[in-house]
């Protein structure tokens, strides 16, 4: 599961980019994946370097290259098999029940209050990509991983089911992550499952990442 993104439906949320690969059904079944040890020091640090890292990872991130909006047709044809959940009961079941992987996919729920409000599939036969449903099983949003997944730092754009770009992703390691909004606004910064706003207040927690 350390290859699973998250994300974030946010409401997450709420989980992200663009890649020829992801359109060509791009199989990795065993990614070799490096890793720097990365130090979390976004609570300790004063609100100066919180601000100049926050503004660094969005320089990263919002590229030229950037699609912030895809032809809506042809990205939901593109997704046509997967706007709704043929499997929702079972998926709903094993996540509500704190089940993370299975033979053929990774799972990852998302909470308020402890309320499950939406879930999220990496099938293994398609890594690089992500998919978020609501609680009742429709496909609200796509992850779309850089070519360089699942090798750190990589960056993960999430689109709306219509093609539209909700979020952006930086991924620094397997436990630390930095995420914005399509405008380019921060939304936070994640520490394995604890998500902190830009003054470092917990403000989303995840069961997976």
């Amino acid at each position: 599961m350390k290859k699973f993104l998250i994300i974030l439906f946010v409401v997450m949320i709420g989980k992200v980019s663009l890649g020829a690969d992801l359109a060509q059904g791009v199989i990795n079944e065993n990614p070799v994946t490096i890793a720097a040890e990365i130090v979390f020091d976004w609570i300790n640090i004063n609100q100066l370097d919180r601000d100049a890292a926050i503004i660094k990872y969005q320089t990263e991130l919002f590229g030229d290259d950037t699609v912030y909006k895809y032809n809506k047709k042809e990205f939901r044809n593109e997704y046509k098999d997967f706007l709704k959940d043929k499997e929702h009961k079972r998926h709903y079941m094993l996540v509500s029940n704190g089940v993370k992987e299975t033979d053929d996919e990774n799972l990852c729920g998302f909470y308020r209050k402890n309320i499950l409000i939406s879930y999220a599939i990496q099938y293994k036969r398609d890594l690089k990509t992500v998919l978020y449903y609501d609680a009742m099983g429709k496909l609200r949003y796509v992850d779309k991983f850089s070519d360089n997944y699942p090798n750190f730092p990589y960056m993960s754009k999430q689109y709306r089911s219509n093609g539209k770009l909700v979020s952006a992703i930086y991924f620094m390691s397997h436990d630390m992550q930095y995420m914005y909004n399509d405008d380019k606004s921060f939304k936070g910064a994640w520490y394995k499952n604890q998500m902190y706003d830009r003054k470092a207040k917990p403000v989303l927690t995840r069961s997976n990442w």
